[in-house]
Parts: structure tokens; C-alpha cells; sequence
């Protein structure tokens, strides 16, 4: 198992369109070497944030072998796997091994009345079908599950493939102490866009999963954080907090974060996959105008 790799800073990468909103499969490989030449730790995709609920399941492999390729082994690739039923939860995950992927990040599923026990038979059912490296999405926003800290505890033990969580119940810094309180073994990705990046980090996370145009910068906070440099991390964190309170704003953060890769040449359009709310002039203004006072236009 390549548990090794599952460290630092993943991203969650978008999938890139055409404007048409059809696949843009060129520009699969120019946002993963972009990714690669800024220096994350590892590419996390299919995503909430990578539009995986608008693509069709012959798009999800041509994106996942489109991905890996690009990779050809320089960085990890961690694949979104998340689906309303175990099986079909199995089903993604083992397509996505067969397709390359290094490790997985599977969201609980939805449950009309949902139970730790409910959750313990979905995530053993997927450890036990694949034998790669589990990361444990706690995003009640988007799954509409709230996992209790006993239960992330238990499941790491249980299920050492799976001793890895994506942290994103508010306030996230709290959880992440208590998490780490009840079992040590688990290793903690902050999330969010890197709004609590700091916190996490201080409160004993181990790095961040997350979407961020400028991950380089994230990269940057955790480096410093882990070599003792507690005021070089802090600097740098409050420096750029605006740009990642910007971009996430509700609603339009994916075309803001799209918009922003656009510019940096890592992919050739900005467009969502429709349904999706687009920038307006007066944002694109504001998101100029504070690039270019940070330094980064």
C-alpha cells in the first residue's frame, strides 16, 4: 500500500472544459505538469471542486488515465471515488486503481438515517475490495453527514487503509485537536481552500487537501510550519489570506479558481461544466486588482 505518499500538500485540481463544456483532455496534461513545476506533494482529482458530479463515467476514466499519464510517475494522483451506494463506491475505486490511481478519497454516502455503523460497513466494504490508501472526506457541507470523532478513531483501526481524513467539519482546527486526541495513528488533511491552514496546521494536522489556485503558496505555510519557522508561517498565511478568502466565495469560487489558472496558463478555458454561475465584470475587476497588489498578476 502506498500509504508513504499521502503526505503535504494535495490539490484538488478542476477538470478542465472546452468552452463548449466538452473534455478538454490537452489541457488534463498542462494543469498536471503546471502542477507538477510548482512543487505540490500530490494531485487529488474528481473532486467536489472537479465538476465529478457532471461527468458522464467513460469522461471519469479518460480523465483519470489522462491524469496518470500526464503524472508518468512524478507525483502521486489521488482520485475521487465517492458514490450514493457502496457498490457503485467500490465499482469507481476499483476502475480507479486499474487506471493508476495511487490512492483514494471517498466521501460517505447519504443516508436517510445514517449511523456510525451504517459508515463502517461502507468504508470496510471499500478497504477490503481495494488495496490502496483511503482518505476519509469529512465534508458535511457537501455530504450532508456529520462523522463523529469516536467513529474516525475506530475506522483507522479498524481499517488501517483508511486511517486518513480530509477534515472539513467547522471549526476544523477544534476537530483536528480532538481527532488526533482520540487516535494519533490518524493523519489529518486540512481542507476548505486552506481558510484554517494555519490553525490546522498548529492544532496537529499534517497538510491540507484542498483547492487553491496558488498552491505553491499553501505548500510554501507548511514547509515553513514543519521546520520551526512558526512566525515565517504565519507571515506568509496572513499575507495571502485575502486571495483565499476571495476565491472562496460561495457560489462562484470554482470559476474564480478557474479564471486564475486560466492566467497562469495551466489550462485553456475558464468554464465550468454547465450548470454554473460565472464571474461577473465587477469580480473580475476586484480579483485584478488584488493579484495585482499581492504581487502575483
Amino acid at each position: 500500500m502506498q500509504d508513504h505518499l499521502l503526505h503535504g500538500v494535495y490539490t484538488i485540481a478542476p477538470t478542465p472544459f472546452h468552452e463548449d463544456g466538452s473534455l478538454d483532455e490537452a489541457s488534463l496534461k498542462t494543469l498536471t505538469d503546471f502542477l507538477y513545476r510548482v512543487g505540490v506533494d500530490g494531485i487529488t482529482i474528481l473532486g467536489v471542486m472537479g465538476e465529478a458530479g457532471k461527468l458522464t463515467d467513460t469522461e471519469r476514466d479518460r480523465v483519470i488515465a489522462g491524469v496518470v499519464e500526464a503524472s508518468a510517475g512524478r507525483i502521486p494522483v489521488c482520485v475521487g471515488t465517492s458514490h450514493a451506494g457502496t457498490d457503485g463506491c467500490v465499482d469507481y475505486s476499483r476502475r480507479a486503481r486499474d487506471l493508476g490511481a495511487s490512492s483514494l478519497m471517498v466521501a460517505p454516502p447519504k443516508l436517510a438515517r445514517g449511523t456510525d455503523e451504517a459508515l463502517r460497513a461502507h468504508y470496510l466494504r471499500v478497504a477490503e475490495a481495494v488495496a490502496l490508501p483511503i482518505v476519509v472526506q469529512d465534508h458535511p457541507a457537501s455530504s450532508g453527514v456529520f462523522m463523529s470523532v469516536n467513529f474516525i478513531a475506530a475506522i483507522a483501526d479498524e481499517a488501517p487503509s483508511c486511517r486518513f481524513l480530509k477534515l472539513e467539519e467547522e471549526p476544523s482546527p477544534r476537530k483536528v485537536t480532538l481527532v488526533r486526541k482520540a487516535n494519533p495513528r490518524v493523519e489529518i488533511f486540512g481542507g476548505l481552500g486552506g481558510n484554517m491552514l494555519l490553525e490546522e496546521l498548529r492544532h496537529g494536522a499534517m497538510g491540507t487537501m484542498t483547492g487553491f489556485a496558488y498552491p505553491e503558496i499553501l505548500r510554501d505555510i507548511r514547509t515553513r510550519h514543519f521546520a520551526g519557522d512558526a512566525d515565517g508561517a504565519a507571515e506568509v498565511f496572513y499575507r495571502y489570506c485575502p486571495l483565499i478568502r476571495f476565491e472562496n466565495q460561495p457560489g462562484i469560487g470554482l470559476s474564480i479558481r478557474k479564471y486564475v489558472y486560466r492566467l497562469r496558463g495551466a489550462i485553456a478555458s475558464a468554464c465550468p461544466r454547465a450548470p454554473y454561475t460565472p464571474m461577473d465584470a465587477d469580480t473580475v475587476a476586484d480579483l485584478n486588482d488584488l493579484l495585482t497588489r499581492l504581487g502575483l498578476s
